[in-house]
């Protein structure tokens, strides 16, 4: 049996974040808040929260920008330590105008040249590092960067199955980082050494082409295809700017498990799909309940929707509160 540093190692792109208060337009702003995010990041702290150990692996540029995303991710208890660290290249950056109903919140990116897509895949000391791993994180987001960077996540995926790992796929597909056909030219391949995917209810039909139009069938159609142990489905629906209506579903051993749905308060979206996919990872690892890990799923993903940021504040402690049915009332 190997010797377990990390539960979890996750590997993907980290961005400052910035955004207007107040609802203002970027056009219209004098200041902005600044925040760090990426999805794979948002993982690797989600699961800290749950108590579990882990490292996340990137490609910063060794100035104060890469600082600030390495630091904040150091707060909150990952490891960066095997962090690449580049003279050339950049940090990516992401604007987010918030709207209110019906204006739409709108998203604008300023990535390119970042030094994560520049990175090459034996820069990172795959298999030492997944030797002392449980299990391997990563999301479509990442092989988009670049042509490098899927050859990079390609490495990683191969070393971790290789290396006795079990392995989740967030499919996580960027319109703006790449076409359709490409992405699924791309991933297709990657999808032989994923044990869990974790999908909304769009991506597989964009990027693998499927038809089906009720999520049953579309989890059950994927696991077929590819061979999946488990796929995951998150649903959720936008009522308005501060309202949503968020459940998931997991289709494991030939039979559909489901949760029930919940209405939510939003203070903020961004992130809840990778607060999900921590909260299933954390609890597949802890239990190997399928059942349960859709619940710590799903009640991580609620509660992200109530705190600013891309990253998720709450505990497991408060994920099991709001399972019990508290939450709701003052606490004295």
């Amino acid at each position: 049996m190997k010797e377990v540093l990390y539960d979890v190692v996750t590997f993907g792109e980290a961005m400052i974040r910035l955004s207007p208060p107040g609802f203002q337009r970027l056009e219209q702003t004098r200041s902005l808040e600044m925040n760090v995010a990426g999805s794979e990041l948002n993982v690797a702290v989600g699961v800290t929260r749950f108590g579990l150990r882990s490292a996340w692996v990137s490609k910063l540029p060794r100035n104060p920008l890469g600082f600030a995303i390495r630091n904040r991710a150091q707060e909150l208890a990952v490891d960066c330590s095997h962090i690449v660290w580049s003279e050339e290249g950049r940090a990516g950056i992401y604007f987010i105008d918030f709207g209110a109903a019906p204006r739409p919140t709108e998203v604008l990116y300023d990535r390119s040249g970042s030094a994560i897509s520049r990175i090459r895949p034996d820069e990172v000391p795959w298999r030492s590092l997944f030797e002392r791993a449980r299990h391997f994180h990563v999301s479509g987001i990442t092989p988009a960067l670049s042509p490098s960077a899927a050859a990079a996540t390609a490495k990683a995926l191969e070393t971790a199955k290789e290396s006795g790992c079990s392995v989740s796929y967030d499919l996580n597909y960027r319109s703006k980082l790449w076409r359709p056909e490409d992405a699924r030219r791309v991933q297709e391949p990657l999808m032989d050494y994923v044990d869990i995917l974790i999908t909304n209810q769009e991506d597989p039909c964009l990027v693998f082409g499927l038809k089906e139009e009720r999520a049953e069938d579309l989890a059950e159609a994927m696991a077929a295809s590819y061979g999946f142990k488990m796929v995951v489905v998150t649903l959720k629906e936008a009522l308005s700017f501060w309202a949503a209506r968020w459940t998931a579903l997991a289709y494991s051993g030939g039979e559909v498990l489901k949760d029930k749905e919940y209405d939510v308060e939003v203070v903020d979206r961004i992130g809840a799909g990778d607060s999900f996919a921590a909260g299933f990872i954390a609890g597949w690892l802890e239990t190997g309940d399928a059942r349960r890990a859709l619940q710590w799923g799903n009640a991580f993903a609620v509660l992200k929707h109530t705190f600013p940021g891309d990253f998720n504040w709450c505990t497991r402690e408060d994920v099991e509160t709001f399972l019990e049915g508290g939450g709701r009332k003052v606490s004295r």
